[in-house]
């Protein structure tokens, strides 16, 4: 069987309803390339406008903060309304499911059918969670594994049919290809375990460190994708979570 790019096929059939009848609402989450799209992913520079443009879906709404990560600090406690650009205690993925939970019940989310979230740039960048018990699958927030499982279950329990793709952090000039392949590694075993989706953007993406160093072709420093990054990074996400 053809390897289809490194996305994690668990549900075939779901994906064939997808493509007939079209993607219904999308939620992301992330970090500073899901930011940057903004909250009503229009802004061309992030990847989720692309991703908006080539799907069509009934609504897409990010929620993601720049400087965010899966893994927590021993002060990280919940906060829906604090704001930050920055990493911080707060700045985390569970942060902004905790605001697509409040949003939903406040009536001022559709129920979401398709939940993606990439992140994990900085925790490699920042060495978040990747020395911590090794990584380990447990539930332990202060590490990769224990935040990734943490937020997909909180996810699962409030939005039992929704979807869940989890994409794995591009490669970057800020921080080694081992950190960003070990955040992938983890993120990649959290999902199979979980039932989700996965995307390697770290295999499969366009931005390759390399490439990067010599010559700023598809971000602008390294780290944030520039246009026609933020397209093909978009235009990939949507052919593997739609596939048609």
């Amino acid at each position: 069987m053809k390897r289809l790019g490194s996305i994690i096929l668990t549900t075939l059939l779901y994906v064939g309803t997808l493509c007939a009848q079209g993607v219904g609402h999308v939620v992301i989450l992330g970090d500073s390339n899901t930011w940057i799209g903004g909250d009503d992913c229009m802004q061309p520079r992030g990847w989720n406008y692309w991703f908006r443009e080539e799907v069509k879906p009934a609504s897409c709404r990010s929620y993601a903060r720049s400087g965010a990560t899966w893994t927590h600090t021993e002060k990280t406690v919940y906060d829906t309304e604090g704001y930050s650009e920055v990493l911080s205690d707060n700045n985390v993925i569970y942060n902004q499911v905790n605001r697509l939970k409040k949003a939903y019940e406040a009536g001022e989310q559709p129920q979401p059918d398709l939940i993606i979230i990439m992140a994990g740039t900085n925790d490699a960048w920042f060495d978040r969670g990747l020395k911590v018990e090794g990584g380990r699958w447990k539930e332990n927030t202060l590490t990769i594994a224990g935040a990734v499982r943490y937020d997909c279950e909180l996810l699962r329990e409030l939005f039992p049919d929704c979807r869940l793709v989890l994409v794995t952090p591009m490669q970057t000039t800020k921080t080694s290809l081992r950190k960003i392949r070990k955040t992938g590694d983890f993120i990649e075993k959290c999902g199979k375990e979980l039932g989700a989706d996965v995307i390697r953007l770290d295999h499969d993406g366009c931005v390759k460190r390399k490439q990067e160093l010599k010559k700023k072709t598809y971000t602008t420093d390294g780290v944030h994708t520039n246009e026609e990054g933020a397209r093909c990074i978009g235009t990939l996400i949507a052919r593997l979570v739609v596939g048609c």
